[in-house]
């Protein structure tokens, strides 16, 4: 089980699921071996840079992982829906009893937060998670690392990294 913070404007709050953008629906359903998912919205396809790099992991390990949020909704500024925002502490409160619930009865061989917030959540409810870095603001390369290590992938060769281009919105 991997647990972030929150869903972003243009992956979880399309999709609903946590640390998945609309590229990567398919991936989603295939990793766990259910029907296709379908977009919940209309226009083009919204991709998002965390997203990518989560999913070049997921990809590589082959194995299915439960994704979740310490606030498994999309917080955002005032009216704009469009935005991200960190969640409140009464915000992660009140979803608190989910993330409880789903350890407790998932009962996952490893938790791994996906950043310093889901690291400090899952501390301040007594979960012992393994930490790594979340992927955006810099943190990409120590995430790959991190994953690689963890799940004893090899070190992608340059032609299978993303693109800086692609990673950033």
């Amino acid at each position: 089980m991997w647990v972030a913070r929150d869903l972003g404007y243009r992956g979880g709050r399309r999709t609903g699921l946590a640390l998945t953008d609309e590229i990567h629906l398919a991936d989603h359903s295939s990793m766990m071996n259910v029907n296709q998912l379908q977009r919940a919205t209309v226009g083009p396809l919204s991709s998002e840079r965390t997203a990518q790099v989560i999913w070049q992991i997921l990809n590589a390990i082959k194995q299915p992982v439960f994704l979740w949020n310490v606030f498994p909704l999309h917080p955002h500024a005032g009216e704009d829906g469009m935005t991200n925002r960190a969640h409140t502490k009464p915000e992660a409160a009140a979803c608190k009893f989910l993330l409880e619930w789903l350890i407790e009865k998932l009962c996952p061989s490893k938790v791994i937060a996906v950043g310093r917030d889901a690291q400090n959540a899952l501390d301040q409810m007594g979960f012992n998670a393994l930490a790594v870095r979340h992927p955006s603001y810099g943190g990409q390369t120590d995430f790959l690392s991190s994953m690689r290590t963890y799940y004893n992938l090899p070190n992608a060769k340059k032609s299978e990294a993303p693109k800086q281009t692609d990673l950033f919105e």
